[in-house]
């Protein structure tokens, strides 16, 4: 879904997804961009095609649907499907379209092997395991099951084995990272002695960065592939030096006026001006994916400087305190995301809006996109 009906444009720079690429590679090897959800909102075909000319072989998709419509796009790559197929309709486009499905579960273990069957060829999958996360997964007590089954499903062919760290970047929970690690690697000694050649794949953006131990032959990129360090603001913050984000979002101003001291602005009346004031009107609000909840707290960049949000953001519309930056007019951009002098951070949004980047990202990149 795009959101067509608004003002709001979000600039993706792609050489700055290749370039953040190339970066995670040299320290971890083969990197696995992680694509699902549009790339995160940056645009699915588009990061896709820029990595594959920068040399990703294998990319890593949410559903199958959407791995389905990037093989449609013309990617030649290996494509995984992190959810594997949910509907019963979806393992017929595995074997059509040559998608590596993620297992997770048994019932999705003997359908896989039945449909293999009816198409009279085996199903390539990666196994799925849980070792920490409490989410989706086979886990390591499962082997003893799991292990007879695959050998009695020669149509089931698994190809890689993954599992997911749940707090890779909590410097606090290191035991834990470290504990998943270790039952990783039982579970893929366990598969190869069992005669089952898998590539392993367990680490994330903040093990590639700083947890060298838990690579294997695949990495999973995702929040850092666009940009955003999981360790900024802790001692293991220059891990990610060099990590540059991709993704900018403006909407143009509207309006300039004055706003009188003693005068409230926006509804419910949550901010009450104590000098003279002047505003701007930007034409961006909740409806586009911005927060209603940074209200009187976020700030956006006009004219290389900080202008902050007064009152609450409407649905379409939020005003900005521009006072110290006098030459705003109408038709001049206010950058949400961005922005020339003093950039707003994807980590900094965050805060503001009391979530984490991995969400800025994804509202914001509903909005139509441009690339450069």
């Amino acid at each position: 879904m795009t959101i067509t009906y608004n003002k709001l444009r979000t600039r993706v720079r792609l050489d700055r997804i290749v370039a953040n690429y190339r970066l995670l590679s040299k320290l971890g090897g083969k990197v696995i961009p992680v694509i699902k959800a549009d790339a995160f909102g940056h645009g699915l075909v588009q990061v896709a095609r820029v990595l594959a000319q920068a040399g990703a072989e294998t990319f890593a998709v949410g559903t199958v649907e959407e791995g389905v419509k990037l093989r449609l796009s013309g990617c030649t790559g290996r494509i995984v499907s992190l959810l594997g197929p949910l509907d019963p309709e979806e393992y017929d486009a595995l074997f059509d379209q040559n998608i590596l499905p993620y297992v997770a579960d048994f019932g999705q273990l003997e359908e896989a092997g039945r449909r293999a069957s009816q198409w009279g060829r085996p199903l390539p999958v990666c196994l799925k395991f849980d070792t920490g996360m409490a989410r989706l997964g086979f886990t390591e007590a499962d082997l003893e099951a799991l292990l007879p089954r695959l050998k009695a499903l020669p149509g089931v062919k698994p190809v890689m084995a993954s599992s997911h760290l749940a707090s890779a970047d909590d410097l606090k929970r290191a035991e834990a990272t470290t504990e998943q690690g270790a039952s990783f690697a039982r579970i893929l000694k366990a598969l190869t002695k069992a005669g089952h050649a898998v590539e392993g794949s367990l680490a994330n953006s903040a093990a590639i960065l700083a947890h060298k131990k838990l690579h294997h032959q695949n990495q999973r990129a995702g929040i850092a592939l666009y940009g955003c360090n999981p360790f900024l603001g802790t001692k293991l913050a220059k891990a990610g030096q060099g990590l540059v984000p991709a993704m900018e979002v403006r909407a143009p101003i509207v309006a300039v006026h004055p706003l009188k001291k003693g005068r409230s602005i926006s509804y419910g009346g949550t901010f009450t001006a104590k000098k003279n004031m002047t505003v701007a009107i930007v034409a961006a609000g909740y409806a586009d994916g911005y927060s209603r909840g940074l209200s009187n707290k976020a700030e956006m960049v006009v004219n290389g400087g900080r202008a902050r949000i007064l009152g609450r953001i409407c649905m379409q519309l939020t005003a900005v305190d521009v006072t110290n930056l006098p030459e705003t007019k109408p038709g001049d951009f206010a950058w949400l995301l961005g922005g020339e002098g003093a950039p707003i951070t994807p980590e900094e949004l965050a805060a503001w809006w009391g979530t984490i980047t991995y969400e800025v990202f994804c509202l914001l990149g509903l909005n139509r996109r441009e690339y450069v």
